[in-house]
């Protein structure tokens, strides 16, 4: 190993928690790969729910990314934060998996640890206003148009906005789990932002759903 590969490993595992958990995988701790799948479990579900469009499918592809991070684990050398790793990988199956079913994800509204509420205060965020809809029955609604206002997205609007805004990415680093440029990324959010501003803004502003809702 180059002394400047060493020394970026080094500088990745004294930055990145996460780093230093997947190499106790790599050298098989006891207990570090379960931990590893608790801390990112629910996250990759909530990513995948909203790509696919199904709690049952989210679940298999979640399970799928672990399963190739632990058969990958003895060759694992970190070059970037462990998190840019792990969802290149979920990039990459969420998109093969959506381009086998055609781009037609099922409509099933069972989010699960995804959660209405932080569905919702994504979409109140996304046009500037503070805070969530107090009402548990507008949250709710909320949450399902919001749903519904990402899957009118393309598939790497998609997936751009949910690293951004539920993993809160940097550009760069959805850039590098997208295989894109910063610039390409920024772009691509401005475009999905002012999409989704449109069909949210009304309800938001009014209660009421669009022409289209």
């Amino acid at each position: 190993m180059s002394r400047e590969i060493q020394t970026l490993e080094q500088q990745l595992e004294a930055r990145d928690p996460d780093v230093r958990l997947m190499l106790q995988v790599r050298n098989d701790v006891p207990g570090a790969f379960e931990s590893l799948v608790q801390q990112y479990q629910n996250r990759l579900v909530g990513i995948f729910f909203h790509m696919v469009g199904n709690r049952d499918e989210a679940e298999d592809l979640c399970q799928e990314v672990f399963l190739r991070i632990y058969r990958a684990r003895k060759g694992y050398r970190p070059r970037a934060r462990f998190s840019t790793w792990l969802f290149t990988i979920a990039n990459n199956l969420a998109l093969n998996h959506l381009r086998r079913k055609g781009n037609a994800p099922a409509t099933n509204s069972n989010a699960g640890q995804t959660g209405s509420q932080s569905v919702a205060a994504f979409g109140a965020n996304l046009v500037g206003r503070e805070g969530t809809p107090s009402s548990q029955v507008r949250q709710a609604e909320l949450s399902d148009l919001v749903r519904d206002a990402l899957s009118s997205l393309g598939e790497d609007q998609k997936m751009a906005v949910l690293l951004n805004k539920f993993e809160e990415m940097s550009y760069a680093e959805i850039a590098d789990v997208m295989g894109r440029s910063p610039a390409a990324i920024k772009s691509l959010l401005a475009r999905a932002r002012n999409q989704l501003r449109e069909q949210l803004e009304p309800y938001l502003l009014t209660g009421q759903r669009g022409a289209g809702g």
